[in-house]
């Protein structure tokens, strides 16, 4: 990682906003980015702006950063991520969880699109990510260690909060939506996996595929920040849809389930803020 484009990210994004004091952190996936629309937005910033991040490569990330205050606590929310796929190392990746340390966030909320191992998930539904399998082969805390991502041997025991947990299913539950709970095996991608690679993550455990966030979940929970994610289940992995896989399919199942999204992450940041008081 290369920590001086972290720190000019941060810097920029402190000169920008000076009295900017996120608690709260959400990074929209693939096909999540209207997401927002759920939220009083204060003021954005296009990545291309921000040193470091840049325009977003893949279609359904909108590669904006908006600020809003909903249910009065202050959150930055970014449209779209950078993956490790796109070949420019792990500082494009890191650096929303860079800043939102540096800008005193405590908690994080992961969102991607994701492929359904498990047999009674389908196209929409949502899950809620309890642990995961990192297939990456490599992740960003490699290399010389920065105490800004805590401990050298960081435990992963517990990444994704259970108290968080608990507050999205609570929101489920409030808006009347179903959310499966589940393990989120993450790869590398750009590739789709085999029908074999299939097989064997669903041995291994897996529920959903992806190639994002574990290794933002990694860094977050490695510095300290309480995680919690969620998956829409976009398509039936490899070998078990019958039908070739497409990144159509995906920016399709998540503008037709985008209403429920909204509604459950409305619903779980007010159910933060009541926990919170």
């Amino acid at each position: 990682m290369n920590y001086a484009t972290l720190e000019s990210a941060a810097k920029f994004l402190k000169q920008k906003w000076p009295e900017a004091r996120p608690v709260c952190g959400l990074i929209l996936g693939s096909g999540w980015s209207d997401v927002v629309e759920a939220f009083d937005i204060e003021d954005q910033v296009s990545y291309e702006e921000i040193p470091g991040l840049g325009k977003t490569g893949v279609v359904g990330h909108a590669g904006r950063l908006a600020r809003g205050t909903p249910f009065g606590m202050e959150t930055l929310i970014f449209q779209g991520r950078r993956h490790y796929y796109e070949g420019e190392g792990w500082t494009p990746v890191a650096i929303p969880l860079y800043v939102l340390k540096q800008l005193g966030a405590d908690i994080v909320v992961l969102t991607n699109a994701a492929g359904g191992i498990r047999s009674d998930m389908k196209p929409g539904d949502l899950m809620i990510i309890k642990d995961h399998i990192n297939n990456f082969r490599d992740n960003p805390l490699l290399g010389e260690h920065n105490p800004v991502w805590g401990p050298r041997f960081p435990d992963q025991s517990r990444v994704y909060n259970a108290e968080l947990r608990d507050l999205l299913k609570k929101a489920g539950d409030a808006v009347s939506e179903k959310l499966f709970e589940g393990v989120y095996l993450a790869s590398t991608g750009p590739l789709y996996e085999t029908p074999a690679e299939i097989q064997a993550y669903k041995t291994l455990g897996a529920d959903a595929v992806g190639m994002s966030t574990v290794p933002e979940a990694m860094l977050a929970n490695a510095a300290g920040m309480r995680v919690a994610a969620l998956s829409c289940i976009t398509n039936l992995a490899a070998g078990i849809s019958a039908t070739d896989l497409t990144h159509e399919e995906v920016t399709e199942t998540t503008k037709a389930a985008m209403s429920r999204m909204k509604k459950v992450l409305g619903q779980f940041w007010k159910e933060l803020a009541n926990a919170r008081r």
